[in-house]
Parts: C-alpha cells; structure tokens; sequence
C-alpha cells in the first residue's frame, strides 16, 4: 500500500500542475464555460437524460466543469478529485457562477471515507480508469454510494487505445491490453496543451472491458448496456481527423476509442 500511495502522491503533484494549465487552455475554454457552454459531451445527455433534481456524484471531476454543467441542468452535485489545485477551482467557479454544487478532495478509492449520503447518479467520464490500479474496489464504492434504483454511467476511452506509447508522437504498440503492472510515464507537457513547459510524471495502470465489467457485477450492479464507438469527442491522441460531426477519429478505424456503460443497482 505504501507503494501504491507513491504513485498516487506523484500523480496528484502532476495533477495539480496541470490545473493552472488546463485552466488557460482552448481545450477546456474557460471564459465560453463561464458565459454558459456546457461542457457535457452528447453521449453522456444523452444516456443520462433529465437530471433535474436528481442527486449526482462525480467522480474524478478534475477543476469540476463536468459537475458544474450538470447542476446548470439542475442536479445536485458532489464533485471527488484527488487534486487539492483542482478541487479550490472547482469551489472558485461554483462561488463564481452562484451554483450549489460541493466538492470534495480525496482519492477516488477513499470516497466512502469521505460521502456518506447516496446519490440518484454516479458519474465518470474521459481518461478516470487509468489511474486505479484494481477496480473491485472502485466498482464497490459506486454501490455504495448509488441509491436503490441508481444509475452508475462510465463514458472512457477505449483499453486498446491505452495499448500504445504515445510518448514519441507516433503510436508504439507496447502494453498489455489487460495489463497488471504499473506503467510509468514522464513527458513535456499535457493533452490539453502539449506546448506547456510543465512535466508530466503519471503512474497509470490498463484495464479491459472485462475488468471494468466484472467490478461492478461482482459489487452487485446489473449492466444496463456497453457501446463501443469509432470516435472522440476530444483532440488527444495523435493524426485525428476531424469529422463532420465534430468528433475526431483514427485515420484507419481499426478498433474503437470510445466505451460507454450504464449500470443500475437494484
């Protein structure tokens, strides 16, 4: 365990850096979120719907625009990240654009520590699995955390994705799609701007659709569905093409980049 809260210190230390970053990024778009442009990506409206009133749980919210875009749509949000950068924007732009949302800095594994209450929804979305090294864990805190009748929905980038080096610009086939031991990566800048001079410093570990799916059976979720899609919403993988749809995709298709799962608990 001491090794593993090794990796997660040095993860959070790169995680704070990146806030200041990201914050002043086209990606992430400050001052459009700020004037009322969701940040919510059209899978995940679409799989969740109307969460007017509903109480929703974000997981590994980042500086928290996800959570705040859901309590523009009404639902009462608790944001978790493990960054403490992230979590004081996160409250800065909630004071700032008068919303009810809360946020609270942990590790995502350690939320039951940290929330007691249940939620209607349990939400997660983009580049989150990566950085837990075992999701049984994972999968039993979102039962505990989901009310009877709850929705769990996941929206990641695909494991084969994960499969490859990016480090060098062009992609190297290199991991274990369903590989156990810790992957260690340091590089100049981030996805979301790969000009910053900060360095990135992140232990990570790959998970397959087994896994994924297995954690929250055996933590007693029924699968509602699994999809599988030949697109990203975002820019952040090497030689995407823009389509007409405004997502990006893989100059050859050969496998997808997107999974998207829904869960309930009975």
């Amino acid at each position: 365990m001491e090794e593993l809260n090794s990796y997660f210190n040095v993860n959070k230390e790169t995680w704070n850096k990146k806030v200041a970053v990201h914050a002043q990024s086209e990606m992430y778009n400050m001052e459009a979120f700020k004037s009322g442009k969701s940040s919510l990506m059209p899978y995940e409206l679409q799989a969740l719907g109307s969460v007017e009133g509903k109480s929703l749980l974000h997981l590994q919210c980042h500086f928290g625009q996800d959570t705040l875009s859901w309590s523009r749509l009404g639902a009462n949000c608790v944001g978790i990240d493990l960054s403490d950068e992230g979590i004081k924007l996160a409250r800065q732009l909630n004071e700032e654009l008068n919303l009810n949302a809360r946020f609270i800095c942990c590790n995502v594994l350690d939320v039951s520590k940290h929330v007691y209450e249940t939620f209607d929804i349990v939400f997660t979305s983009y580049g989150v699995i990566g950085w837990l090294p075992d999701l049984k864990p994972w999968g039993k805190m979102i039962a505990e955390r989901l009310s009877p009748g709850g929705i769990f929905y996941l929206i990641e980038f695909h494991p084969i994705l994960w499969m490859f080096d990016y480090i060098e610009g062009k992609p190297i086939m290199k991991y274990h799609y369903n590989q156990e031991a810790v992957i260690y990566e340091e590089y100049k800048g981030t996805y979301a701007d790969k000009s910053s001079s900060i360095i990135s410093k992140e232990y990570g570990w790959n998970h397959g659709l087994g896994d994924v799916v297995n954690a929250l059976i055996e933590a007693g979720l029924e699968i509602e569905f699994l999809n599988e899609y030949d697109e990203s919403p975002y820019d952040v993988f090497p030689d995407l093409i823009k389509k007409d749809s405004g997502m990006y995709g893989l100059k050859e298709p050969l496998f997808p980049m997107l999974f998207e799962l829904k869960a309930i608990k009975k």
